[in-house]
């Protein structure tokens, strides 16, 4: 189904050759690492150098959990108008259902931000936001970037990056996104996928082949090979948006005669032209999928590469549940029980509740083709529900004009508008102990809405909308889509820009300094940040001992979404799923700090016992410790409310994510790796001419651990720093730099 080449590999004559029998001389070798398509796009927008890439953006895209973030810090770093195309969705808060007024407040701030500066705003339950990039943005051979870590538009021609919002302040600011030249695997496709098996079957068996691995971490994904042929549009985006759950960089597929009906279908022909590879090109490695071998795929909580066949689940489901149940329980830490082997009956799984929604799930084909399957039947009065989320509304009109929506309603499904809620845990919770199947990106703990430090903790697995539909067909009872019969011919889509021209501003290439930003009263100011002094202190505040963090446990995302425009009231929920106590902590640093900066003296005799002299010119913070953070959503504020409460660094084996890692080093903190992470809550750690270090770019910083009232010398890496990372850094944040330059 799914095979890793590990070694480098040429593309030749429409097949892959690893490289150790091409016997390719080094010359030509060059050249063919230059016949990718990857390499083509990267060099038309880069302003670097062959290895240290400096990219320029065509356009930008943030929905309104991120976007306010972003306009206040660029506005606050000098902000005149937006240079490229910049649009606003309002996919994320669209409910309004939280915090009284504050989210419609957000979305007539970015309504005002549009039209003062330039942007183009979709408003409420129009579209979510990756498939209104696709319909309007995306384009064949551009490269967009967005403030969501699923911003993936390779499908279309498109290399698409999901990053923290402090980058897409870079591109509104003229300044570029740094990177390494990253590596390119190649993702060769063959074959046809059977009937019954959809793209998030492909994409799950996609993510379980490389994640655990790290296979394709911070590299470029791209799609070659026969298979894509046999694969519509609507199929291709489906496998692409998922990649992010891989960690790959970005994404980029080969464009046909599929892609350019697309283009012509949405009255943009001309921004379509033939992507392909010269051949030979070099790859760094590959990923082959058969599509004729993939079969219905479920992945169980917690996590997009916990995943199975659905025939290989229910084979072995007792002790598979049993592993989920174990790690369900470590959540909850007491405060319930989580049971998930009690659904299994009879050799049947009973799920509670199924979900078709976002970029991934709502798209016409999913939808339509589920309903091929339920045509006639009935999703039953029972505990089950099924719940559909169009994607974009000219999505909901041509299934409605085809008359997909009246036999979907029909069989007691409820259709919804475009939200991405079902996605990060902001709608249709189920209930505590629930069991979800769901078409989204995600199934993260909590990405549901469940809340385990409160005792309540229900469950989400991830399946194709085919077998959503072939189990809701069947009461609830988990049933792979290839086991039901039902006729999958499905009728054309026509897509009705008029929604969009009645509806969306189009202000890009049009500010009006006249206009006022308007302001709710959630909307606050980013508090100031202090620049990094000769010296640091840090004391540890939370040590996160899970092989893996997630930036949902750092920040979490329902219950927290109305907050995002206020800092310093959306810091009150950070780590608030994994370590209750650290904000308490992080807050007593913090005003220990306040207060020695008044006094010009430690509040305590912090060190002095153990012989150490800390010089007045110290900056006193917090840290946090962690194996490998930041997997997951690209969201700013996993890094900045731990800078809101007074956080200077974090400490960790590896980053999860190149995303997470650049939102830390923007708000001013030390990306610091160690080797060995025998820290403690409460330890200290005294890095003495910090400043120095790291404006000298120093590979290695020696420090001093302070722990139970002994002293260890240890070292620290910061892995490679552009030189503008480290004036970032020293400056305290990306704010504090603009406003220097």
């Amino acid at each position: 189904m799914v095979k890793l080449i590990k070694s480098g590999v040429y593309y030749m004559d429409g097949r892959l050759v690893k490289e150790n029998v091409a016997f390719m001389v080094e010359s030509k070798k060059q050249a063919a690492i230059k016949g990718t398509m990857s390499y083509a796009v990267l060099k038309t927008h880069n302003k670097g150098d062959e290895s240290n890439l400096k990219i320029g953006f065509d356009a930008l895209v943030s929905h309104d959990i991120t976007y306010v973030g972003i306009i206040q810090t660029a506005k606050a770093s000098g902000l005149k108008e937006f240079p490229v195309p910049y649009t606003l969705t309002n996919c994320h808060n669209s409910l309004c259902a939280v915090g009284g007024t504050i989210n419609e407040d957000d979305h007539l701030f970015g309504l005002s931000a549009a039209k003062r500066y330039g942007g183009n705003f979709v408003p409420p339950h129009l579209a979510v936001i990756h498939q209104y990039m696709r319909e309007c943005e995306a384009k064949c051979g551009a490269m967009i970037l967005g403030s969501d870590s699923h911003t993936r538009y390779g499908a279309l021609g498109t290399m698409a990056v999901g990053e923290g919002g402090p980058e897409l302040v870079k591109q509104l600011l003229g300044q570029t996104y740094d990177i390494k030249r990253p590596e390119v695997i190649a993702v060769y496709l063959k074959g046809k996928p059977q009937k019954g098996v959809g793209p998030h079957d492909v994409a799950i068996a996609l993510v379980a082949a490389t994640f655990k691995k790290g296979f394709v971490k911070n590299k470029i994904l791209e799609f070659i090979g026969p298979g894509i042929k046999n694969l519509s549009m609507d199929f291709r985006c489906g496998i692409d948006v998922m990649t992010t759950e891989t960690t790959c960089l970005t994404s980029i597929w080969e464009t046909d005669g599929i892609t350019e009906e697309f283009y012509k279908l949405h009255g943009r022909e001309n921004d379509f032209k033939p992507m392909h590879p010269t051949q030979p090109a070099y790859y760094d490695g590959a990923v082959v999928i058969d599509l004729s071998r993939v079969e219905p795929m479920i992945a169980l909580p917690f996590h997009p590469s916990n995943a199975y066949t659905i025939k290989e689940f229910l084979e072995n489901a007792d002790d598979i549940l049993a592993e989920a149940e174990n790690k369900g329980n470590q959540l909850l830490k007491g405060k319930g029980t989580f049971n998930l082997r009690d659904k299994f009956k009879d050799g049947k799984l009973h799920v509670s509740q199924g979900i078709i929604a976002g970029c991934a799930g709502g798209s016409y084909e999913n939808i339509a083709e589920a309903t091929e399957i339920l045509r006639g039947g009935s999703c039953g009065n029972g505990e089950f529900s099924l719940s559909v989320y169009p994607q974009s509304q000219p999505v909901f009109k041509c299934l409605a004009d085809n008359g997909y929506v009246s036999e979907l309603i029909s069989t007691g499904a409820v259709l919804k508008t475009a939200f991405c809620g079902p996605c990060f845990g902001a709608g249709d919770t189920p209930a505590n102990g629930g069991l979800s199947i769901r078409h989204t990106t995600r199934n993260f703990e909590n990405r549901e809405g469940s809340k385990p430090s409160e005792g309540q903790l229900a469950a989400v697995a991830l399946m194709d909308a085919r077998s959503i539909a072939a189990t809701a067909a069947n009461g609830g009872v988990l049933t792979p889509a290839t086991e039901v019969s039902y006729v999958k011919k499905i009728k054309k889509y026509f897509f009705d820009k008029s929604i969009y021209e009645n509806r969306v501003y189009h202000g890009f290439g049009k500010p009006d300094i006249n206009a006022e930003l308007v302001y709710g009263p959630n909307i606050a100011d980013w508090p100031e940040q202090i620049a990094l002094t000769a010296n640091m202190l840090m004391k540890v505040v939370s040590v996160l001992k899970d092989p893996v963090t997630t930036t949902d446990e750092l920040i979490p995302s329902g219950e927290t979404s109305s907050y995002r425009s206020n800092p310093l009231r959306l810091s009150e929920f950070a780590l608030s799923r994994k370590d209750p106590l650290y904000v308490s902590r992080a807050k007593e640093v913090k005003r220990d700090e306040e207060k020695r900066r008044a006094e010009g003296v430690l509040p305590e005799n912090i060190l002095g016992e153990v012989g150490i002299s800390v010089p007045k010119d110290t900056l006193y913070g917090s840290v946090v410790v962690a194996v490998k953070p930041g997997d997951g959503s690209a969201r700013e504020q996993a890094a900045s409310c731990q800078r809101v409460l007074g956080g200077v660094a974090n400490i960790a084996s590896e980053y999860a994510t190149k995303r997470y890692r650049s939102n830390l080093i923007n708000w001013g903190m030390l990306p610091l790796t160690c080797k060995n992470l025998t820290f403690a809550i409460g330890d200290y750690i005294y890095i003495e001419n910090i400043r120095s270090a790291i404006s000298g770019n120093k590979p290695v910083i020696s420090a001093k651990l302070i722990s139970g009232g002994k002293v260890k010398d240890i070292e620290f890496e910061t892995g490679p720093l552009t030189e503008e990372e480290r004036r970032i850094i020293l400056e305290g944040c990306l704010i504090n730099y603009n406003k220097k330059k």
